[in-house]
């Protein structure tokens, strides 16, 4: 009849083989199977390795029964964790509710924006022409934003309906101009840059306006900068853009900041020119895609520039508008929507 010490040491053993039903069905990651072994079988407080410790208080009589029960239960926890770690391993094909017919569900990459995957191009023709690219802040001061850049104080883009104001002095800069008078007053001629950035008018949204958006403006500021610089650099970026055989006329304009000014078109990619019923440009075969000009004296002067000695030439583009014009797009607000069928496309081209 085996003694009372060893009938305690079989149902402890029992117990530990009920709890490890248990523990084995709540685990669900290799993580969890090694907590589990460890809870077992570790070296130094492991229940398996602690119940052999016990084996030292047995009489002689009843160490060879409770040396047996011990090793049966040792045996199973590591055929049931081997089992376990297979089956986290390799998971049963064609459990409950599984078609192995049908296919398999195909990983969406992330993308760049459209956007930006334009203003990149527009970018890189650029920078292969040596200019560099900078940026500055979207909350300006109205000196930067209007007063340096020749605006009057009754002139019409001080309005409340096209700029939002912080307070007096404080707004959210509505074109990207503001950097040229900044880095103007940092850095002396030769200049070269871009600068890509959002702006912000208040508008009321509809196909073709946005209360933010984006614009790529352009100053080049050096000695004998002439107006043959501007339209042969923007006439080869747009052909870059757009393709080699593309037509550009340059139609006198009035920006404050440039003196003489120009809008720059291109032909109507909608139509060809032949359609004096096109919608995208009404019948004229031109669309107007950009804005330019020379450097008023005045804005030289404001950044301490001599304007007897330099010249140069500015010009902005909307990244939108543009993009639009280029991919056959009829509404500036798909853009900012977050429909995965229109963004998806992009992402091949």
């Amino acid at each position: 009849m085996p003694s009372p010490d060893l009938e305690k040491f079989r149902i402890a053993i029992d117990a530990h083989r009920a709890k490890l039903a248990d523990a084995c069905a709540a685990v669900r990651d290799a993580a969890g199977l090694e907590e589990l072994r460890n809870r077992y079988l570790s070296r130094k407080r492991g229940f398996v390795t602690l119940l052999f410790e016990d084996l030292k208080k047995f009489e002689a009589a009843d160490k060879p029964a409770a040396g047996q029960l011990l090793n049966l239960l040792k045996t199973e926890i590591q055929e049931k964790l081997a089992a376990l770690e297979e089956s986290l391993r390799t998971p049963a094909a064609g459990g409950p509710g599984v078609d192995l017919t049908l296919p398999g569900e195909r990983l969406t990459w992330g993308a760049a924006h459209p956007l930006r995957i334009f203003q990149r191009e527009i970018e890189s023709i650029f920078q292969e022409m040596g200019f560099g690219i900078e940026d500055g802040p979207e909350i300006e001061t109205d000196y930067y934003n209007f007063e340096a850049l020749n605006f009057p104080p009754n002139h019409p883009a001080r309005d409340d309906w096209d700029t939002l104001y912080i307070n007096d002095n404080l707004l959210l800069r509505t074109h990207t101009s503001p950097v040229q008078i900044r880095i103007m007053e940092k850095h002396k001629p030769p200049i070269r840059i871009i600068i890509p950035g959002k702006v912000y008018r208040r508008e009321t949204p509809d196909p073709t306006h946005a209360a933010m958006f984006f614009q790529v403006e352009g100053l080049v500021v050096d000695r004998n900068v002439t107006f043959a610089h501007l339209k042969g650099t923007l006439e080869y970026f747009l052909k870059r853009l757009f393709g080699d055989k593309l037509k550009t006329r340059f139609r006198p304009s009035f920006f404050p900041f440039t003196e003489p000014s120009a809008e720059v078109d291109i032909e109507c990619l909608a139509c060809g020119q032949k359609d004096p019923a096109c919608r995208v440009c009404g019948g004229t075969g031109w669309k107007e895609i950009l804005g330019s000009g020379m450097v008023d004296p005045q804005v030289f002067k404001n950044v301490n520039i001599d304007p007897e000695q330099y010249s140069g030439w500015a010009f902005g583009l909307g990244v939108e508008r543009t993009a639009m014009f280029a991919y056959g797009i009829p509404d500036i607000r798909y853009f900012y929507e977050n429909d995965l069928r229109f963004t998806r496309q992009f992402h091949l081209k």
